[in-house]
């Protein structure tokens, strides 16, 4: 599994002019699922997700994670993180995961991340959604489970 994290001050993720998912200062993530990835990968993401010190403390240092300063997690389920585009300029997507798998496994990390204590709101899982955020320094952080084992 992948996942682009940014620190935000505020994002909210909408579906045909509805917004499904909002949080205040945070963490935007965007999820892809691989095929072959397990609940393994989902866990070890959370786990590195809930537990990043990404956030300034009293001195400007990134020393706390988004518990720490209460924040909230925008959970959006994004297979083009799978995208591969070392032939042509066309991105191929065969080593995404199958709907199915792939959103059993992204309701699975946010099931972890509540686990942690979150506050998790989420877009809709294969709906075309519409990303707003306010970057916070900007930060942002790649996870790759496939990198950790």
């Amino acid at each position: 599994m992948r996942a682009v994290i940014q620190r935000v001050s505020r994002a909210h993720v909408s579906v045909a002019d509805q917004v499904v998912g909002a949080i205040g200062r945070g963490l935007l993530v965007l999820v892809g699922v691989e095929v072959g990835d397990t609940e393994k990968d989902a866990a070890y993401l959370a786990d590195k997700t809930a537990g990043l010190r990404i956030f300034n403390d009293d001195q400007g240092l990134m020393n706390l994670s988004v518990d720490s300063v209460e924040g909230q997690v925008l959970a959006i389920s994004q297979f083009t993180l799978l995208g591969d585009v070392r032939r042509g300029k066309r991105p191929s997507f065969t080593t995404a995961a199958r709907p199915d798998e792939g959103r059993r496994l992204y309701e699975d990390y946010c099931r972890k991340l509540r686990e942690h204590g979150l506050t998790v709101e989420q877009g809709v899982f294969q709906a075309d959604m519409q990303v707003s955020s306010v970057n916070d320094g900007p930060v942002t952080i790649l996870l790759d489970s496939r990198k950790a084992f």
